[in-house]
């Protein structure tokens, strides 16, 4: 249960991060403008129908007047989501065929996946659930204690993953109250979170944040999403060290994109910065084909030779397992 001093700092948080998340931008002509692209980029650009959304402190690490900035091409809408390719869909991953209660995703033995929301502080143009059906799954209050009574009925389950969306986008109230639960749950070992935001939102990381995530009882997995070592900032550094003193396991998984980290040299060195701020190397995933990402598809062939450089350049534990996701297979299948 939260203490006094807990609860007090959930009444006096003055809400920095949720000022700095509404200050981001949403817009690709106010975006090229701020980063000084011409008025000619702007105009090209289409109307894109999976929303652009990131926030300025990510923005600000991104090379002013650079087209080609391996950040920018995660954030910024281009022409190609618009075309249609065969083998790309809408569910890349079969998500929606492994719902067995309102956001509770069950594809893998031992652990259950929890959909607490489908906000993101940034929406990365590759994104595998760019078009998934949230408003479906969206946890009420009577879904959700459906959500923990399956978890509860079934004690083969010893992980739940907390998931969206950005589990981290939720208030410090209703993330701890969902995680409270879930602790009183006995066969639950362990909590894994996943989330960009320590990365896109490292403002998110704040005190009140941390003293909640050090009440937490049972072991705490954070698994974070870093593509490219130019992410890593000051205040990205300054996040990860506040977590690693809450005793909280930090592991990292990228996804190869083209034209973004396709290559040994940046694969390298995201991993070397990565073990810099604490963070592990978990998995290198190829590109989920959802509808719309396909121009930023690495092939396997290019993907396995990039990891035997990377193999020859960095000690073991520095080198992530090259993954796929394939809808209706009962594990991540390892490529290399």
């Amino acid at each position: 249960m939260m203490n006094s001093i807990q609860e007090k700092n959930l009444n006096q948080n003055p809400n920095t991060w949720q000022r700095e998340l509404a200050a981001g931008f949403s817009n690709s002509r106010e975006l090229c403008e701020y980063l000084d692209l011409s008025s000619s980029t702007a105009n090209a650009l289409p109307s894109p129908t999976f929303a652009v959304r990131v926030p300025r402190d990510f923005v600000d690490r991104i090379e002013k007047g650079n087209l080609a900035d391996p950040l920018l091409k995660q954030v910024l809408a281009a022409e190609q989501e618009n075309k249609v390719f065969s083998g790309f869909n809408n569910d890349p991953v079969g998500d929606i065929n492994a719902v067995v209660e309102p956001g509770v995703i069950h594809k893998y033995q031992g652990r259950v996946l929890l959909i607490t929301t489908g906000s993101c502080a940034i929406n990365c143009r590759y994104c595998f659930r760019r078009n998934f059906p949230y408003s479906d799954f969206q946890l009420s209050k009577q879904k959700l204690d459906q959500a923990l009574q399956y978890i509860q009925n079934d004690n083969t389950i010893s992980e739940v993953i907390l998931s969206g969306g950005d589990p981290l986008l939720l208030s410090d109230q209703k993330l701890f109250s969902l995680i409270q639960q879930l602790e009183n749950i006995k066969h639950i070992k362990r909590i894994r979170i996943h989330s960009r935001i320590p990365i896109v939102l490292p403002s998110r990381i704040n005190s009140e944040f941390c003293d909640l995530l050090s009440s937490i009882q049972k072991p705490v997995v954070l698994v974070i999403h870093s593509n490219h070592a130019n992410e890593l900032s000051h205040s990205v550094k300054m996040a990860c060290e506040k977590l690693t003193a809450c005793h909280i396991t930090l592991l990292n998984q990228s996804v190869l994109l083209k034209g973004i980290n396709d290559t040994a040299q940046s694969l390298s060195d995201l991993s070397e910065k990565l073990f810099e701020f604490g963070i592990l190397p978990y998995y290198l995933h190829l590109l989920d084909k959802a509808t719309g990402t396909q121009h930023f598809e690495v092939d396997n062939h290019t993907a396995i030779a990039l990891m035997d450089k990377i193999k020859q350049q960095l000690p073991g534990y520095l080198v992530p397992k090259l993954v796929r996701e394939q809808a209706g297979m009962s594990n991540k299948i390892i490529i290399s």
